[in-house]
């Protein structure tokens, strides 16, 4: 291995390690999973659950994807040798699902929780899905539901790994309706809903 690789790979073990130091409010549940493959000749994944003990599955209270991309021959592609994609989705009250405004909210909070927390970045691009369904014939009893999901990706600047993943797992939990931390005050954009 060249010394060249061998840097790029220290670089990518550095921002591993800031990512596993992080710690997170109790009432999310993250772990380690398995990264996609082919995608970047290095990559590092997370899963986030919230108000959920279970660790196989999604929470039925939201839950979210954070993964770290590392390729040096991807530099001119996304304006350095990292990139990260994050996934994020929660119930929510029908009523909160069919606000026209949903989805840029939803895409303001992303943008709102990387800069609070100094979080450097370039190229962000994303999707911000809302979903209502209605339940008919055998499913009828469960009523209606929305759901939001957002998709994101960006290119960190600078070596501070942790505020990225910090930014994601903030997300997550304003997406749940839980407060920022430290706030006695319920999010009020986003509601959990669970369907009887």
């Amino acid at each position: 291995m060249s010394s060249s690789s061998a840097s790029k790979s220290d670089a990518f073990d550095i921002a591993v390690g800031q990512i596993r130091s992080m710690t997170y409010r109790s009432e999310l549940s993250v772990r380690e999973i398995p990264a996609p493959e082919k995608v970047a000749p290095e990559a590092f994944a997370l899963a986030g659950n919230l108000l959920s003990d279970e660790n196989t599955a999604d929470s039925p209270f939201g839950s979210g994807r954070f993964i770290l991309l590392h390729d040096p021959d991807s530099t001119d592609q996304w304006g350095s040798e990292f990139r990260i994609v994050t996934f994020a989705q929660a119930p929510l009250e029908v009523e909160i699902g069919e606000d026209a405004f949903l989805a840029e909210v939803t895409w303001s909070w992303l943008m709102d929780a990387l800069e609070d927390r100094n979080a450097r970045f370039t190229s962000p691009a994303g999707t911000a899905t809302k979903t209502i369904s209605s339940g008919f014939g055998s499913l009828h009893a469960q009523g209606s539901g929305a759901q939001i999901e957002l998709r994101a990706s960006w290119t960190p600047v600078g070596e501070d790994f942790a505020a990225h993943t910090s930014a994601w797992a903030e997300l997550l939990c304003m997406l749940g309706g839980l407060p920022h931390e430290g706030e006695d005050v319920t999010s009020l954009a986003a509601h959990k809903a669970k369907r009887d």
